[in-house]
């Protein structure tokens, strides 16, 4: 307020305003162009503040500050600063310059209450004293919680102003100041300095000066410059035309102008470095980061816009790594006296455990299912994402007491939708979420995710039917010009199911105007709905029970022709019901299952590197084992799923082609024979033979022995090539002759020699006709004479020439 009362009243002189005090960021040169800040604006010094927060993987952090426009003009800087590095600030705590104790205590316990143990104080000395003080009584200066001062305290921190007991409050605390490089000039400056002020105070033993006087010696060395350079000859003031609305009468100053050009262009080398300005104010310096331990302020380290945090701002090659933090600056020793990083939060001391929410679920038990303890009559969580987030908490470098409360009616009922549950972390109902909850940008507005800690997308289950490749026909298939692969071509038909799911393409589904499935309270209607099914064919299920009831209605009779899920959801169904359902693309890609947290909650990517820890191991394979592994054995896979074994089912079709062909050369030799001895039916002289004698008597003459086929000649050759054959041996006749006769019953046939009779003529044969017919006539008579109890069909009489 004086700052802005003065700027004010130099703008209207036109008098340059050289300040060393004043770092509010709100004033500024482009506000009062003859305004000169000679010292550090506090905006200056968020990004070295941010850079802390993040080295050491803070989420949140509390600023606590004056309630003036000194501590609220670098709020907006601070929260841009923690913003960039991922950190954000839950709260601002605000204390009045005037605030009593009580009222300092009362702000400081509100702030035990709440999860963040990163505080950052900007303040005045005096106040900040008062603060840490309290700080201390109540306990809030123990091991796990952090403390930053911005310059407005780390600047006076190591002058005598500050008593001891002060410094004992606030063992553990950093700070940032700027940074003052120790050179000769500086070192013979306090010299001389010391004995002044020694001279003028002798009460003040051993005074140090602070960085507010180098600034202000450098401002009246820099203004001295600008004087010698503007010159002294027009020192004085005209007068200003005063409006009828003016109260002051100051007049123009007419050197002003030319102090103002050489002040923006003087350059020197001050006490505290390089001496410049820059649209009005100096260049931002390094800043020193300081740890209060034992009597005063230990250095650590350094900041530079284009360094960062550094142990030294020389050259770090030959310093040992071992005395270097992960952070970049040396070890810090924390309140409490540990040099163990406190991790910027713990469960607040108003509630013992974090409140866990969980749906209720009607199926799927395999991922959360709520029973009741008959024993304690209280309510039991377990499933695979509960087993999965128990072992993320004992992954984690620190203690979680949590417990876990059902989303749940008084009746046991669920009391909401996924997101209703989720909206409930959102109004600090529940500190979290664990379940089967899928990451969706909707829900993201209002918390954050963990890492997914499953597959993540959205998939279509159909029933599958067999190809029934092992047909009748399958021996067909593998029949090409070039038959050398056939048998291993059949071997992979019969070896590999050919199993196809009834529906492909969810376009077709919409086309047909299909019934189609999805989990009650599910996101996934609202796909669905995008994608253009019409509301009216979507059907709910709330178990895999319920869901293959649906589909073993069939289409068209009130069930359903495909089911939209989850791909972890889509596996639990899968997992008992393999044999009969197959996953098919597309899949809608989403993020998966995570666990739900406040927004900027600082347990979330402590829980999220536990998820990844787990998962990269085999403890998550053991999980779903335990939940998923007893389904594996497909104990209904007979039930319509075909065996690989062959049956007689598989090759009748082979055995019709063969047993047509057999009979249609069976019926067309029967017509043959029967064309051929067609003479033994329909002879007209045998009228008085039964139907059943002439057939009996064609059966003889098919029963005979074709002594023209094939076999019979083959006998032939091989008998006259050595090959000894049965014979009948009868006289050396030279001729003989055969008389047959059928006297119309063939039973009653005899020999007759007589010239004179009615029966056929007598085949007389000469000897050498009869030895090529030799072998014929043998086998004839002992093929009659082998079956002796069929009726004889001729008379065969032998005459010799000499009979």
């Amino acid at each position: 307020m004086q700052a802005n009362f003065v700027i004010d009243l130099g703008e209207k002189a036109q008098v340059p305003i050289i300040s060393f005090s004043a770092s509010c960021p709100f004033l500024t040169s482009k506000r009062s162009p003859y305004f000169l800040r000679a010292t550090n604006k506090d905006s200056s010094q968020t990004n070295a503040i941010s850079s802390i927060v993040q080295a050491f993987g803070w989420r949140e952090a509390v600023p606590i500050y004056v309630d003036n426009e000194y501590g609220e003009g670098i709020i907006p800087y601070l929260i841009d600063s923690l913003q960039a590095v991922d950190a954000r600030v839950p709260y601002r705590s605000v204390i009045s310059p005037s605030a009593t104790d009580d009222q300092i205590a009362e702000e400081l316990y509100k702030l035990m209450t709440m999860q963040t143990r990163v505080f950052i104080v900007h303040m005045f000395p005096s106040l900040a004293a008062r603060v840490f003080a309290k700080a201390k009584e109540i306990g809030m200066m123990s091991e796990g919680y952090v403390w930053i001062m911005t310059d407005g305290f780390t600047n006076v921190f190591s002058s005598s102003s500050v008593d001891a007991s002060v410094i004992d409050t606030m063992q553990g605390v950093l700070g940032v100041k700027p940074y003052v490089p120790k050179t000769k000039e500086l070192e013979n400056f306090r010299g001389r300095w010391k004995r002044k002020f020694y001279q003028d105070n002798p009460e003040i033993v051993d005074a140090e000066l602070n960085i507010y006087g180098l600034w202000a010696y450098d401002a009246a060395t820099a203004l001295a410059f600008a004087v010698e350079k503007a010159g002294t000859s027009n020192l004085g003031f005209r007068k200003a035309d005063v409006s009828s609305n003016s109260s002051t009468d100051l007049g123009v100053s007419l050197n002003g102008p030319n102090l103002l050009q050489a002040l923006s262009n003087i350059s020197f080398k001050g006490l505290t470095g390089d001496y410049l300005f820059i649209n009005g104010e100096l260049e931002s310096p390094a800043l020193q980061i300081v740890n209060v331990n034992g009597n005063g302020g230990r250095e650590i380290g350094f900041w530079t816009p284009t360094k960062g945090l550094v142990k030294n701002l020389i050259s770090t090659k030959n310093i040992s790594s071992e005395s270097i933090s992960l952070s970049g600056i040396s070890t810090v020793i924390w309140p409490g006296d540990t040099i163990a990083v406190p991790k910027g939060w713990e469960v607040p001391t108003s509630e013992k455990k974090l409140k866990i929410g969980v749906p209720m679920k009607g199926g799927l038990n395999q991922l959360v299912v709520v029973t009741n303890d008959s024993n304690s009559n209280t309510p039991k969580v377990s499933g695979f994402c509960i087993d999965v987030f128990d072992a993320v908490v004992k992954a984690l470098p620190y203690g979680l007491p949590y417990e876990y409360i059902p989303f749940a009616k008084p009746d046991g009922e669920p009391a909401g939708t996924y997101d209703d549950l989720v909206y409930q972390v959102h109004l600090k109902n529940y500190d979290a979420v664990v379940g089967d909850v899928s990451i969706v940008f909707n829900r993201s507005l209002h918390i954050d995710y963990t890492l997914p800690f499953t597959e993540s997308g959205v998939s279509m289950i159909v029933p599958i039917t067999d190809n029934k490749s092992k047909n009748a026909w399958v021996f067909l298939k593998p029949l090409t010009w070039d038959l050398w692969s056939y048998t291993a071509s059949l071997s992979s038909l019969l070896t590999v199911q050919q199993l196809q799911p009834t529906v492909t393409d969810v376009q077709e589904l919409i086309k047909k105007g299909e019934f189609v499935g999805y989990q009650e309270g599910s996101f996934v209607l609202g796909i669905l709905l995008d994608l253009g099914f019409d509301k009216s064919k979507l059907m709910a299920y709330s178990s895999p029970e319920q869901c293959h009831e649906l589909f073993s209605k069939g289409r068209g009779k009130g069930g359903i022709a495909a089911a939209f899920d989850e791909v972890p959801c889509m596996k639990v169904f899968l997992s008992k019901y393999c044999s009969k359902y197959t996953m098919v693309d597309p899949t809608f890609k989403t993020g998966g299952f995570g666990f739900v947290f406040p927004k900027g909650s600082p347990l979330v990517p402590d829980i999220s590197r536990a998820i990844l820890n787990i998962t990269e191991g085999d403890q998550m394979k053991n999980i779903e084992d335990t939940w998923f592994g007893k389904h594996r054995s497909c104990p209904d896979s007979s039930t319509s799923v075909s065996s690989n074994s062959l049956s007689l089912e598989s090759f009748w079709g082979l055995f019709l082609i063969a047993g047509i062909a057999a009979l249609l050369a069976l019926i067309i030799f029967t017509v043959m024979f029967v064309y051929q001895e067609r003479r033994v039916l329909l002879r007209p002289s045998d009228s008085t033979t039964s139907i059943w004698t002439r057939l009996r008597h064609l059966f003889s003459i098919f029963n005979q022995r074709d002594l023209t086929s094939q076999t019979f000649r083959k006998s032939e050759v091989n008998d006259r090539n050595g090959i000894d054959l049965p014979t009948v041996v009868a006289p050396s006749p030279s001729a003989y002759s055969v008389h047959t006769e059928f006297p119309g019953d063939p039973s009653s046939a005899e020999y007759d020699s007589s010239p004179n009779s009615q029966e056929p003529q007598v085949v007389v044969m000469s000897a050498d006709q009869l030895n090529s017919q030799a072998a014929q006539v043998v086998v004839m008579i002992a093929d009659q004479l082998s079956n002796p109890n069929q009726g004889r069909p001729a008379a065969f009489q032998f005459d010799h020439e000499n009979n």
